[in-house]
């Protein structure tokens, strides 16, 4: 009996299937967040039967934001419904092994549930607001083992009190860390002016104390930060960019 037949007689007509350069396309009733259909691809080498998606859910997924880069947390997040699904991430691609003595019915239901929570990953790109860098960071931090205090009030030379949002800490160095981060060009400008005017505030206290370092962590998941903004703050601390975050850490650890 062929997929196709196995899958009518175990499923019934809500999936379709049709033969589509060299695969079987099975066309779902499942439906991503904004009414695309899911369709899986089958395949067979060696005597083992597989699913794939041909990569299109993580297509569908960065389609639907500026950025091509997904944060930690999202990334975590497809890990992790692969693990529960028992799907594997292979360049790009959510790719789905019939498991022994597993059905058809079974292995389409599996491959298309998984499709689905990986793009339901989008709503935690809508909801960013709520989900702030800020606690991305945190978690990434934790993460590391790296200690760290939160919304830290330091005075500067001015005996102004500025609010920074890290102050980490490792065996080599302290660090202050502002993140800046907007889904506004018109309010990046003033953004990177406030934190220049905090580095140059703050500047005596690290002019007096050993090991004590500045980061400017930009958010550059969304496309809002000129080169000149980067420049500006970069001339009074290092320049963190939360799309590299091996790169962060290395500045924290030294």
């Amino acid at each position: 009996m062929s997929i196709c037949q196995r899958i009518t007689s175990e499923l019934g007509g809500l999936f379709q299937c049709e033969n589509v350069n060299g695969y079987t396309r099975i066309r779902t009733p499942f439906l991503y967040p904004d009414g695309d259909i899911i369709d899986l691809f089958y395949s067979e080498e060696g005597g083992q039967p597989t699913l794939s998606d041909m990569g299109e859910t993580l297509r569908w997924l960065r389609a639907q934001t500026i950025s091509q880069k997904k944060s930690p947390k999202q990334n975590k997040l497809i890990e992790d419904v692969c693990i529960n699904h028992g799907m594997e991430l292979y360049k790009g691609m959510l790719i789905t092994r019939f498991k022994m003595g597993e059905t058809a019915a079974a292995a389409v239901m599996r491959a298309a549930q998984g499709a689905l929570r990986v793009a339901d990953v989008w709503f935690t790109i809508r909801t960013r607001s709520v989900e702030t860098i800020t606690d991305e960071v945190a978690d990434f931090l934790k993460g590391k083992d790296i200690s760290f205090d939160q919304s830290v009030q330091i005075s500067g030379r001015s005996s102004k009190t500025w609010r920074i949002d890290f102050q980490t800490r490792t065996p080599r160095r302290s660090t202050f860390i502002y993140v800046l981060s907007t889904g506004s060009r018109a309010a990046a400008t003033s953004i990177v002016e406030h934190t220049v005017t905090a580095w140059h505030d703050l500047s005596a206290i690290k002019a007096t104390s050993q090991g004590l370092e500045f980061i400017s962590l930009f958010d550059d998941t969304l496309d809002i930060w000129s080169d000149r903004d980067f420049r500006l703050v970069d001339e009074l601390s290092y320049v963190g960019r939360w799309s590299r975050p091996d790169e962060f850490a290395q500045l924290l650890t030294g």
